[in-house]
């Protein structure tokens, strides 16, 4: 398989997943702006929505969102507990609407902090909407190492790869302690480390 990716993008929580999981993929860096692959393919004849992350199957279907194919690659390897088996548990919707709630109401609420032409009025608005919905978080971490207790999921490969963006768009999380030591934590864990220096995030 591979994974369409752009360095320290919403790419790498699939990337992580893979990684738990034991699943070899082959890397394939996208210039988002330029909408290029770094070998000189046109994205958009890969994946028409334009963005990553991006699967494409050993058959080659194209599967698209990271919801979606965090819980595609989870389910390739049921022994790594990424996601609770596909039996109509209510354990496994708990991890999908978590899942849910970071794309809609963190992903998308960084995504204007990163445009450079964005208000002023508006960044305050989106760093006062962040701090709401992650104290809702800060509450479960308080009680736990990870969203769901003591089993790393899908949903913390995607909480961590999102609130890392916290920095670069200057969102203050000072107030959510737990929040801050669950990032600390999930950092540490060796396979995260390896997807991020095969991103050329960290030194390898």
């Amino acid at each position: 398989m591979k994974l369409y990716f752009a360095p320290g993008a919403c790419s790498l929580s699939p990337h992580i997943v893979a990684q738990e999981a034991g699943i070899p993929l082959t890397l394939v860096k996208v210039d988002t702006r330029a909408k290029r692959t770094e070998d000189g393919r046109d994205f958009w004849t890969i994946n028409p929505k334009g963005y990553v992350p991006t699967l494409e199957l050993d058959d080659g279907e194209i599967l698209t969102e990271g919801p979606a194919i965090v819980q595609y690659l989870a389910d390739r390897k049921p022994e790594a507990k990424l996601v609770p088996p596909a039996d109509g548990s209510l354990a496994r919707y708990r991890v999908q609407e978590m899942l849910g709630f970071i794309n809609s109401e963190l992903h998308k609420t960084y995504s204007p902090l990163f445009n450079p032409a964005t208000p002023q009025e508006v960044r305050d608005e989106r760093h006062a909407y962040l701090k709401k919905r992650y104290a809702l978080l800060e509450e479960r971490l308080a009680k736990h190492p990870y969203l769901f207790g003591e089993q790393f999921t899908a949903a913390d490969a995607y909480l961590f790869v999102v609130t890392n963006w916290a920095r670069p768009t200057k969102v203050d999380l000072s107030a959510f302690p737990h929040l801050l030591a669950f990032q600390a934590r999930v950092a540490e864990r060796p396979q995260v480390r390896a997807a991020m220096t095969a991103e050329g995030l960290l030194k390898s």
